[in-house]
């Protein structure tokens, strides 16, 4: 199993994400796309696993295959949903994914192509722009990822499940609805 480490916020985290995002653009400049970086390496301060998260945000089903196709040509592999309804999760084999002419190496990263006005977009987005917004709410899900990343050293799903109550709490004062809330819970509890 592998080992969950929390670290400090890095400010090298945010150039990898615009790395990343200039490779995407160009493969993908002729679609209607969005490339949002989500996740706590999305926020100063926050502690966080050194793993970017990127979600590549497209309006609607139409376009969906052609982006698979794409990313599938700069070496990722399409893994499906994994049990998360609406999104699709690509995987880096090594750190030359994506492949272009510019960049050779990239940080460890998790790709996610994501319908417009989905839960879990929503999610993504509303936690992220919460913390960027509360200090208070950043030293709380830092401390609180610290705490657990050593409790659970080898259990992400435990991991998982015990952040799941304050991001709901914090989403809960984004507005996001009681339905809402109760698939995120749901979802994070049954990760694989």
């Amino acid at each position: 199993m592998r080992e969950i480490t929390v670290v400090d916020y890095d400010p090298n985290w945010e150039n990898e994400f615009n790395k990343l995002k200039e490779v995407y653009l160009i493969a993908l400049k002729d679609l209607n796309v969005d490339i949002q970086h989500v996740g706590s390496t999305a926020v100063k301060r926050l502690a966080a696993k050194p793993i970017i998260d990127i979600d590549i945000i497209v309006d609607g089903e139409n376009e969906k295959e052609k982006i698979i196709r794409i990313l599938e040509t700069l070496g990722y592999r399409h893994m499906g949903d994994l049990g998360i309804r609406g999104r699709e999760v690509f995987k880096a084999d090594d750190e030359s994914v994506p492949h272009n002419e510019k960049y050779k190496n990239f940080m460890e990263h998790h790709l996610y192509l994501i319908e417009k006005g989905n839960v879990n977009l929503n999610n993504h987005l509303k936690l992220r722009d919460f913390l960027r917004s509360n200090s208070l709410a950043v030293n709380e899900y830092g401390d609180l990822k610290k705490k657990l990343a050593e409790e659970y050293k080898y259990d992400i799903d435990s991991y998982i499940e015990k952040k799941t109550a304050l991001i709901t709490g914090f989403l809960e004062k984004m507005g996001m609805t009681e339905s809402e809330l109760k698939l995120i819970t749901e979802e994070n509890e049954n990760k694989d």
